[in-house]
């Protein structure tokens, strides 16, 4: 009868250290929830997915979609001008952009100023070194649903979707940037062949 008992409770250690470095490792290959309080607001996606199809166009008038980015990790930010907490997030993004070339950030304007205005509001920020992208027809707030802005997407190279943030981040925390840099290098070794 001993013997049966300690079977069973040897058992139970083995299954429960089992169990406990599956969730360590789990954690540790993932990462998306192991983030820094700068990025509180950033939460993983449940079941990453590719977004919804939404138009938008660059400072030349260019139509382009996120398949554009495909293969590249992106960041996709919908902020306005008159919208201002994310008149305060632009600076640091323009800042993670140059601190982490290796995460395209996509800030998108869904106001209704034209590229030029758009620019030279950027450049008033201290943002410059963010791309012009215009949303005039508010194509994702409608695909995504969006209630508020700022909002932000972290998109991985196959596109989906890992992690979104309803809210201003501190993009330029170095704490952020470098779990940043971390999940993103690990999701392209991750995805190697």
């Amino acid at each position: 009868m001993r013997r049966h008992l300690l079977i069973i409770l040897a058992a139970i250690v083995v299954a429960a250290s089992a169990a406990a470095l599956y969730v360590i490792r789990t954690t540790a290959v993932h990462g998306w929830d192991q983030r820094p309080d700068a990025l509180a607001k950033l939460q993983s996606v449940a079941k990453p997915a590719i977004l919804p199809a939404a138009a938008f166009f660059d400072d030349r008038g260019n139509r382009l979609s996120l398949a554009a980015f495909r293969g590249r990790h992106v960041l996709l930010n919908l902020w306005a001008t008159w919208c201002a907490p994310c008149v305060r997030e632009l600076p640091a993004l323009a800042h993670l952009q140059g601190a982490l070339p290796g995460l395209t950030i996509v800030a998108v304007n869904e106001g209704r100023e034209t590229a030029a205005d758009t620019t030279r509001f950027l450049k008033a920020h201290g943002a410059d070194a963010l791309h012009v992208y215009l949303d005039p027809n508010h194509a994702f707030l409608e695909a995504l649903g969006v209630q508020g802005l700022p909002l932000s997407v972290l998109i991985d190279t196959h596109g989906m979707e890992r992690a979104r943030a309803s809210g201003p981040a501190e993009w330029d925390d170095p704490a952020a940037i470098a779990w940043l840099r971390e999940v993103t290098a690990r999701a392209d070794n991750r995805h190697a062949p």
